[in-house]
């Protein structure tokens, strides 16, 4: 069994940059959906030259399970987090980042579920500023390849609609007990085929 290497880096919510002038008319991480009952559907706007988002941001008991394509994670504690991982099995990061659906350790986001024994060492880190989630997984059982080097997620990529297109982070690491928050800055970093 070969394991990867995995972390998360969640900063801090802040004041959104200025827009580049690429399509969409307004970045995913310039959008503002303060807690998970107000994102939308679907974050992306779609009909863009990358495609439709390939999932949906509206997620709840009805769409928790091995078929979820929930593109909303959550970075709440060692034990209530989420990674971004492909839909299909032997999936490379690099052919589906835009396609990424939200892996959790705890039902009840409306998510798929990191099956057991998939994890195999977590730790978290907590900064006034970010969080960091990193450790090792057998990466076969989130639908990775298991010869795959992985690659890196966040609300940018190429075209400023993020890998996932649409995907949304949430976390309560910054909301004083108030519930999960929108997170605006996250990265992702998935897979390693050396572990």
């Amino acid at each position: 069994m070969r394991l990867a290497h995995f972390y998360s880096l969640l900063l801090a919510p802040y004041a959104a940059a200025q827009a580049l002038s690429t399509f969409p008319a307004t970045p995913l991480a310039s959008l503002h959906f303060p807690a998970p009952s107000d994102a939308p559907e679907h974050a992306d706007p779609g009909n863009l030259a990358r495609g439709n988002q390939t999932g949906y941001n509206i997620c709840n008991s009805t769409t928790e399970g091995p078929a979820s394509l929930c593109q909303t994670s959550f970075v709440n504690d060692l034990s209530d987090f989420c990674l971004w991982a492909p839909q299909m099995p032997g999936s490379t990061i690099g052919n589906t980042e835009g396609d990424e659906v939200a892996w959790c350790t705890k039902k009840g986001h409306g998510t798929r579920l990191i099956p057991d024994g998939a994890l195999q060492a977590v730790q978290l880190l907590k900064a006034p500023d970010y969080v960091i989630v990193s450790g090792l997984i057998n990466q076969s059982f989130i639908n990775i390849a298991s010869d795959d080097s992985g690659g890196e997620l966040d609300p940018h990529g190429q075209d400023l609609r993020g890998n996932p297109i649409g995907g949304l982070m949430y976390s309560t690491q910054f909301s004083n007990g108030q519930g999960p928050m929108q997170v605006i800055e996250w990265v992702n970093f998935m897979g390693s085929k050396y572990a």
